[in-house]
């Protein structure tokens, strides 16, 4: 696993402008090295801004939508279309404004899909779709992603993750059900640490003053079980994704030496 390595940004806004800037070089890298790139993409706002911005850059058109492969890192167990969905959310800040294939847009089940209110059901769904888009390369029962995406939380919970719950203690499953959350809904769908580690690059993103602590915590040697967010990492590379807020609480030889 790859030592994290950190980016701080002055604001939120421009946070969210270079993170897809950096998202679009990295999508076409891979897709000129390969032919195709599979993204895990992560709700929250930071994510939803990220793609925001993304839909927004001109330079989205360098990415050939056609060969993206696009994944969630956890879901809310609710209905089809329910806003507060990730899904739902991706599709209004980017995906229905851009020529994605339909076909390789790998939402999770809604608690009112084939699998009805049996979350554990919808999550080895789930695991068996990575499963059966994982190739003999990948070494493992998922793709190995290009880049996975995880929002922050303010406890530290990365994907819906939580601390000291039974998904974070995981280390057999690739996807499981997720139940009492302290964050609503309680009812989630989530990737696991050996999933979100089998990605080439992992990329926390956190904004503001309220995500600090956990910055700091997760940073400063503290175990996965505490904070989740400590425990995800890539093959290749660890990326913190931070504005100046949320670095506030960093200690200064963790702080790096260079912002953009």
């Amino acid at each position: 696993m790859s030592a994290p390595q950190l980016v701080v940004h002055r604001d939120k806004e421009l946070m969210a402008q270079a993170v897809a800037a950096r998202l679009i070089t990295r999508i076409v890298d891979a897709q000129a090295a390969r032919g195709s790139a599979s993204v895990v993409l992560t709700g929250g706002r930071n994510g939803n801004a990220l793609l925001a911005a993304l839909g927004a850059a001109p330079a989205r058109d360098a990415i050939d939508w056609h060969r993206l492969d696009l994944w969630w890192g956890d879901e809310r167990f609710l209905p089809e279309g329910d806003p507060e969905r990730n899904a739902t959310q991706a599709h209004r800040a980017l995906l229905d404004s851009v020529p994605v294939d339909p076909s390789r847009v790998h939402p999770m089940a809604p608690s009112d899909g084939a699998y009805g209110s049996d979350v554990e059901a919808a999550a080895a769904a789930y695991a068996a779709e990575l499963a059966a888009a994982a190739g003999p390369e990948d070494h493992g029962p998922v793709p190995t992603f290009d880049v996975l995406m995880l929002g922050v939380g303010p406890d530290t919970h990365v994907a819906s993750l939580f601390p000291e719950l039974p998904a974070v203690r995981e280390t057999e499953r690739t996807v499981v059900g997720v139940h009492g959350a302290p964050k609503p809904p309680p009812t989630r769908i989530s990737l696991t640490l050996p999933a979100i580690r089998a990605a080439r690059e992992v990329w926390l993103l956190a904004a503001g003053e309220d995500k600090a602590d956990a910055v700091a915590m997760a940073l400063s040697g503290a175990g996965e079980i505490q904070a989740p967010a400590a425990g995800a990492r890539g093959r290749a590379r660890t990326l913190w994704l931070l504005d100046a807020a949320a670095a506030g609480e960093l200690p200064r030889d963790l702080y790096p030496p260079a912002s953009a």
